[in-house]
Protein backbone atom coordinates (compact mmCIF):
# COMPACT_ATOMS: atom_id res chain seq x y z
CA UNK A 1 0.00 0.00 0.00
CA UNK A 2 2.61 2.46 0.92
CA UNK A 3 4.55 1.69 -2.20
CA UNK A 4 1.96 2.11 -4.12
CA UNK A 5 1.20 5.37 -2.91
CA UNK A 6 4.67 6.89 -3.27
CA UNK A 7 4.57 5.89 -6.81
CA UNK A 8 1.13 7.76 -7.01
CA UNK A 9 2.96 10.65 -5.50
CA UNK A 10 5.88 11.21 -7.81
CA UNK A 11 4.07 10.85 -10.53
CA UNK A 12 1.74 13.65 -9.63
CA UNK A 13 5.05 15.20 -8.82
CA UNK A 14 6.66 14.85 -12.23
CA UNK A 15 3.35 16.00 -14.17
CA UNK A 16 3.00 19.11 -12.18
CA UNK A 17 6.64 20.01 -12.72
CA UNK A 18 7.13 23.90 -12.30
CA UNK A 19 3.24 24.40 -12.10
CA UNK A 20 3.61 23.12 -8.48
CA UNK A 21 4.64 26.42 -7.55
CA UNK A 22 1.41 27.85 -8.44
CA UNK A 23 -0.94 25.70 -7.37
CA UNK A 24 -3.86 26.64 -4.72
CA UNK A 25 -2.33 26.46 -1.08
CA UNK A 26 -4.98 24.18 0.11
CA UNK A 27 -3.89 21.89 -2.53
CA UNK A 28 0.07 21.52 -2.02
CA UNK A 29 -0.50 21.43 1.68
CA UNK A 30 -2.38 18.19 1.29
CA UNK A 31 -0.16 17.22 -0.76
CA UNK A 32 2.69 17.40 1.76
CA UNK A 33 0.49 15.98 4.50
CA UNK A 34 0.29 12.91 2.01
CA UNK A 35 4.13 12.88 2.12
CA UNK A 36 4.14 12.93 5.87
CA UNK A 37 1.44 10.23 6.14
CA UNK A 38 3.96 8.13 3.30
CA UNK A 39 7.14 8.90 5.71
CA UNK A 40 5.31 7.26 8.96
CA UNK A 41 3.53 4.64 6.54
CA UNK A 42 7.19 3.64 5.20
CA UNK A 43 8.95 3.67 8.87
CA UNK A 44 6.05 1.64 10.28
CA UNK A 45 7.03 -1.40 8.12
CA UNK A 46 10.21 -1.58 9.52
CA UNK A 47 9.12 -1.69 13.27
CA UNK A 48 9.73 -4.75 15.14
CA UNK A 49 7.12 -7.15 14.74
CA UNK A 50 6.46 -6.33 10.92
CA UNK A 51 7.12 -8.53 7.89
CA UNK A 52 10.04 -6.90 7.00
CA UNK A 53 11.82 -6.70 10.65
CA UNK A 54 9.99 -9.95 12.16
CA UNK A 55 10.30 -10.44 16.22
CA UNK A 56 13.59 -13.13 16.27
CA UNK A 57 12.56 -16.02 18.46
CA UNK A 58 15.41 -18.61 19.43
CA UNK A 59 15.33 -21.65 20.90
CA UNK A 60 18.85 -23.77 22.31
CA UNK A 61 19.48 -26.80 19.80
CA UNK A 62 19.35 -29.02 23.46
CA UNK A 63 18.05 -31.69 21.62
CA UNK A 64 16.72 -33.47 18.56
CA UNK A 65 16.48 -30.45 15.50
CA UNK A 66 14.07 -31.48 13.88
CA UNK A 67 11.72 -31.68 16.68
CA UNK A 68 12.65 -28.10 17.71
CA UNK A 69 12.35 -26.88 14.72
CA UNK A 70 8.74 -28.60 13.78
CA UNK A 71 7.26 -27.47 17.23
CA UNK A 72 8.95 -23.93 16.51
CA UNK A 73 7.15 -23.45 13.63
CA UNK A 74 3.47 -24.26 15.72
CA UNK A 75 4.98 -22.09 18.36
CA UNK A 76 5.64 -19.20 15.66
CA UNK A 77 1.80 -19.51 14.03
CA UNK A 78 0.25 -19.18 17.19
CA UNK A 79 2.24 -16.41 18.21
CA UNK A 80 1.77 -14.44 15.31
CA UNK A 81 -2.05 -15.18 15.22
CA UNK A 82 -2.28 -14.27 19.03
CA UNK A 83 -0.48 -11.14 18.89
CA UNK A 84 -0.48 -10.09 14.80
CA UNK A 85 2.86 -9.56 15.41
CA UNK A 86 5.08 -11.33 12.74
CA UNK A 87 8.02 -14.16 14.67
CA UNK A 88 10.62 -15.91 13.22
CA UNK A 89 11.58 -18.97 14.77
CA UNK A 90 15.37 -20.06 14.91
CA UNK A 91 17.12 -23.02 15.95
CA UNK A 92 21.10 -22.40 15.35
CA UNK A 93 24.09 -24.88 15.14
CA UNK A 94 25.06 -24.19 18.99
CA UNK A 95 24.14 -22.57 22.13
CA UNK A 96 26.87 -19.79 21.96
CA UNK A 97 25.60 -19.22 18.49
CA UNK A 98 22.38 -18.19 20.62
CA UNK A 99 24.24 -15.82 22.99
CA UNK A 100 26.13 -13.91 20.10
CA UNK A 101 22.71 -13.48 17.73
CA UNK A 102 21.66 -11.26 21.01
CA UNK A 103 25.03 -9.32 20.47
CA UNK A 104 24.38 -8.71 16.88
CA UNK A 105 20.89 -8.01 17.74
CA UNK A 106 19.88 -10.85 15.71
CA UNK A 107 17.79 -12.04 18.55
CA UNK A 108 14.81 -10.53 20.09
CA UNK A 109 13.96 -13.12 22.41
CA UNK A 110 14.80 -16.66 22.69
CA UNK A 111 14.99 -20.14 25.48
CA UNK A 112 18.46 -20.34 26.64
CA UNK A 113 20.21 -22.90 28.83
CA UNK A 114 21.19 -21.35 32.05
CA UNK A 115 24.97 -20.84 31.99
CA UNK A 116 24.28 -19.18 28.23
CA UNK A 117 21.83 -17.30 30.16
CA UNK A 118 24.47 -16.14 32.40
CA UNK A 119 26.81 -15.20 29.41
CA UNK A 120 24.15 -13.76 27.70
CA UNK A 121 23.45 -11.44 30.39
CA UNK A 122 27.35 -10.65 31.64
CA UNK A 123 28.20 -10.06 27.84
CA UNK A 124 25.16 -8.40 26.34
CA UNK A 125 22.88 -7.17 29.53
CA UNK A 126 20.43 -10.02 28.12
CA UNK A 127 17.06 -10.02 30.35
CA UNK A 128 15.19 -13.00 32.14
CA UNK A 129 11.23 -12.94 32.49
CA UNK A 130 10.38 -16.25 33.16
CA UNK A 131 11.80 -19.99 34.05
CA UNK A 132 10.26 -22.91 32.79
CA UNK A 133 8.80 -25.51 35.31
CA UNK A 134 8.86 -29.13 34.47
CA UNK A 135 5.44 -30.94 36.50
CA UNK A 136 6.09 -27.95 39.45
CA UNK A 137 10.03 -28.32 39.48
CA UNK A 138 11.64 -24.90 38.74
CA UNK A 139 15.50 -26.93 39.01
CA UNK A 140 17.11 -30.03 37.46
CA UNK A 141 20.47 -31.59 37.48
CA UNK A 142 23.13 -32.97 35.55
CA UNK A 143 23.78 -36.75 35.59
CA UNK A 144 26.95 -38.43 34.71
CA UNK A 145 26.25 -41.67 32.48
CA UNK A 146 27.86 -44.94 31.71
CA UNK A 147 26.79 -47.90 30.26
CA UNK A 148 25.75 -50.61 32.51
CA UNK A 149 28.20 -53.40 31.46
CA UNK A 150 30.88 -51.09 32.03
CA UNK A 151 33.53 -51.07 34.56
CA UNK A 152 33.29 -48.30 35.72
CA UNK A 153 31.71 -48.36 39.26
CA UNK A 154 32.58 -44.59 40.54
CA UNK A 155 33.02 -41.21 39.82
CA UNK A 156 36.67 -42.02 40.83
CA UNK A 157 36.92 -44.62 38.16
CA UNK A 158 36.53 -41.60 35.20
CA UNK A 159 40.15 -40.80 35.79
CA UNK A 160 42.28 -41.68 32.18
CA UNK A 161 38.63 -42.01 30.42
CA UNK A 162 37.27 -40.73 27.75
CA UNK A 163 34.15 -38.42 28.24
CA UNK A 164 31.49 -37.05 26.35
CA UNK A 165 29.81 -33.70 27.59
CA UNK A 166 27.01 -31.63 25.06
CA UNK A 167 28.48 -28.04 24.45
CA UNK A 168 31.00 -25.82 26.23
CA UNK A 169 27.87 -23.11 27.30
CA UNK A 170 26.21 -26.18 28.06
CA UNK A 171 25.31 -26.46 32.18
CA UNK A 172 24.58 -29.93 33.19
CA UNK A 173 26.57 -30.85 30.10
CA UNK A 174 29.74 -29.31 30.83
CA UNK A 175 29.66 -26.21 34.04
CA UNK A 176 28.57 -29.09 36.50
CA UNK A 177 29.81 -32.08 35.33
CA UNK A 178 33.21 -30.15 35.27
CA UNK A 179 32.79 -28.54 38.66
CA UNK A 180 32.45 -32.15 39.56
CA UNK A 181 35.87 -33.38 38.47
CA UNK A 182 37.69 -30.20 40.21
CA UNK A 183 35.84 -31.43 43.70
CA UNK A 184 37.31 -34.90 43.37
CA UNK A 185 40.71 -34.68 41.57
CA UNK A 186 39.76 -36.08 38.33
CA UNK A 187 41.16 -35.80 35.84
CA UNK A 188 39.72 -37.01 32.05
CA UNK A 189 41.94 -38.51 29.31
CA UNK A 190 40.19 -37.37 26.20
CA UNK A 191 37.19 -35.31 25.61
CA UNK A 192 34.42 -34.75 23.14
CA UNK A 193 31.47 -31.93 22.83
CA UNK A 194 28.62 -34.00 20.97
CA UNK A 195 26.50 -30.49 20.59
CA UNK A 196 23.31 -32.26 21.87
CA UNK A 197 22.06 -34.07 24.90
CA UNK A 198 20.80 -37.23 23.07
CA UNK A 199 24.25 -37.23 21.12
CA UNK A 200 26.04 -37.56 24.28
CA UNK A 201 23.64 -40.66 25.55
CA UNK A 202 23.93 -41.87 22.09
CA UNK A 203 28.25 -41.91 22.16
CA UNK A 204 28.13 -44.02 25.23
CA UNK A 205 25.64 -46.20 23.94
CA UNK A 206 28.02 -47.14 21.32
CA UNK A 207 30.56 -46.74 23.07
CA UNK A 208 32.28 -44.32 21.56
CA UNK A 209 33.18 -42.91 24.69
CA UNK A 210 33.64 -44.25 28.57
CA UNK A 211 31.00 -41.98 29.65
CA UNK A 212 29.19 -38.64 29.29
CA UNK A 213 27.27 -36.13 31.02
CA UNK A 214 23.25 -34.98 30.02
CA UNK A 215 20.91 -33.09 32.06
CA UNK A 216 18.97 -35.33 34.77
CA UNK A 217 14.61 -34.99 35.98
CA UNK A 218 12.74 -36.95 38.17
CA UNK A 219 10.93 -39.60 37.50
CA UNK A 220 7.01 -39.61 36.48
CA UNK A 221 4.89 -40.64 39.12
CA UNK A 222 4.47 -43.71 37.51
CA UNK A 223 8.44 -44.52 37.88
CA UNK A 224 9.06 -43.41 33.71
CA UNK A 225 12.48 -42.41 33.59
CA UNK A 226 12.88 -38.33 32.23
CA UNK A 227 16.19 -37.78 31.87
CA UNK A 228 18.21 -37.27 28.43
CA UNK A 229 17.84 -41.02 28.05
CA UNK A 230 13.73 -40.44 27.31
CA UNK A 231 15.26 -38.68 23.98
CA UNK A 232 16.00 -42.08 22.35
CA UNK A 233 13.54 -44.35 23.95
CA UNK A 234 12.30 -44.99 20.71
CA UNK A 235 15.84 -45.24 18.97
CA UNK A 236 16.96 -47.51 21.33
CA UNK A 237 14.26 -49.27 23.28
CA UNK A 238 16.60 -50.85 25.40
CA UNK A 239 18.24 -47.74 26.29
CA UNK A 240 17.20 -47.34 30.21
CA UNK A 241 18.83 -50.88 30.39
CA UNK A 242 21.88 -50.34 28.61
CA UNK A 243 22.94 -47.04 29.72
CA UNK A 244 22.81 -46.32 33.94
CA UNK A 245 23.26 -42.67 35.55
CA UNK A 246 26.72 -43.19 37.77
CA UNK A 247 26.14 -40.13 39.83
CA UNK A 248 24.04 -36.90 39.64
CA UNK A 249 25.39 -33.13 39.97
CA UNK A 250 24.21 -30.50 42.35
CA UNK A 251 20.80 -28.63 41.46
CA UNK A 252 20.45 -26.18 38.51
CA UNK A 253 17.50 -23.50 38.16
CA UNK A 254 15.62 -24.65 35.08
CA UNK A 255 16.04 -22.54 31.71
CA UNK A 256 14.78 -18.64 31.34
CA UNK A 257 12.71 -17.15 28.55
CA UNK A 258 14.95 -14.10 27.53
CA UNK A 259 14.97 -10.76 26.19
CA UNK A 260 17.23 -8.64 24.14
CA UNK A 261 17.92 -5.92 26.45
CA UNK A 262 16.79 -2.88 24.04
CA UNK A 263 13.65 -4.46 22.90
CA UNK A 264 10.34 -2.38 23.93
CA UNK A 265 9.18 -3.24 27.26
CA UNK A 266 5.49 -3.52 25.70
CA UNK A 267 6.23 -6.02 23.77
CA UNK A 268 7.98 -8.20 26.48
CA UNK A 269 5.14 -8.12 28.42
CA UNK A 270 3.01 -9.09 25.34
CA UNK A 271 4.88 -12.29 24.62
CA UNK A 272 5.13 -13.23 28.13
CA UNK A 273 1.43 -13.24 28.68
CA UNK A 274 0.90 -14.48 25.44
CA UNK A 275 2.95 -17.70 26.19
CA UNK A 276 0.84 -18.14 29.56
CA UNK A 277 -2.01 -17.84 28.08
CA UNK A 278 -0.82 -20.58 25.31
CA UNK A 279 0.85 -23.12 28.00
CA UNK A 280 -3.21 -23.62 29.35
CA UNK A 281 -4.23 -24.38 26.06
CA UNK A 282 -4.13 -28.17 24.85
CA UNK A 283 -1.66 -27.18 22.13
CA UNK A 284 0.32 -24.99 23.68
CA UNK A 285 0.40 -27.88 26.38
CA UNK A 286 1.95 -30.58 24.04
CA UNK A 287 4.21 -27.94 21.62
CA UNK A 288 5.90 -26.35 24.86
CA UNK A 289 6.32 -29.89 26.59
CA UNK A 290 7.96 -31.34 23.44
CA UNK A 291 10.10 -28.68 22.82
CA UNK A 292 11.76 -28.22 26.36
CA UNK A 293 9.61 -30.79 28.94
CA UNK A 294 7.35 -27.09 30.05
CA UNK A 295 4.64 -27.63 32.12
CA UNK A 296 4.28 -24.45 33.37
CA UNK A 297 5.86 -20.90 33.74
CA UNK A 298 7.15 -19.13 36.67
CA UNK A 299 8.61 -15.06 37.60
CA UNK A 300 12.68 -15.19 36.89
CA UNK A 301 15.15 -12.11 37.20
CA UNK A 302 18.23 -12.16 36.87
CA UNK A 303 18.78 -12.95 40.71
CA UNK A 304 17.52 -16.58 39.79
CA UNK A 305 21.07 -17.38 38.33
CA UNK A 306 22.83 -16.40 40.76
CA UNK A 307 23.47 -20.01 42.06
CA UNK A 308 25.30 -20.34 38.72
CA UNK A 309 27.57 -17.64 39.47
CA UNK A 310 28.69 -19.10 42.47
CA UNK A 311 29.66 -22.53 40.29
CA UNK A 312 31.18 -20.13 38.39
CA UNK A 313 33.10 -19.21 41.11
CA UNK A 314 33.88 -22.60 41.86
CA UNK A 315 35.85 -23.42 38.80
CA UNK A 316 37.63 -19.80 39.23
CA UNK A 317 36.00 -18.84 36.13
CA UNK A 318 33.88 -15.69 34.60
CA UNK A 319 30.94 -17.14 32.10
CA UNK A 320 33.11 -15.61 29.24
CA UNK A 321 36.53 -17.53 30.17
CA UNK A 322 34.39 -21.22 31.01
CA UNK A 323 32.78 -21.15 27.76
CA UNK A 324 36.14 -19.95 25.72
Amino acid sequence: MCIRLIIIILNLVARLGSRVYTMHMKKLISLISIMFVLAACTKNTNELGSKENPIKFYLVPAQDILTLTEQGKVLQKYLTKDLSLEFAIEVPASYVAVVEAFGSKRADVAILNTLGYVLANEKYGAEARLKLVNRGRDEYAGQIIVRDDSKIKSIKDLNGKKFAFVDPASTSGYLLPQRLFKQQGIKIKESIFAGKHDTVVTAVYQKQVDAGATFYTPPDDDGTPKDARWLLRTQYPDVYKKIRILQLTDPIPNDPLMFRKEMPEELKVKIVDSLKRYIKTEEGAKVLKDLYHITDFKEASDKDYDKIREYLKDVGMSAQEFVK
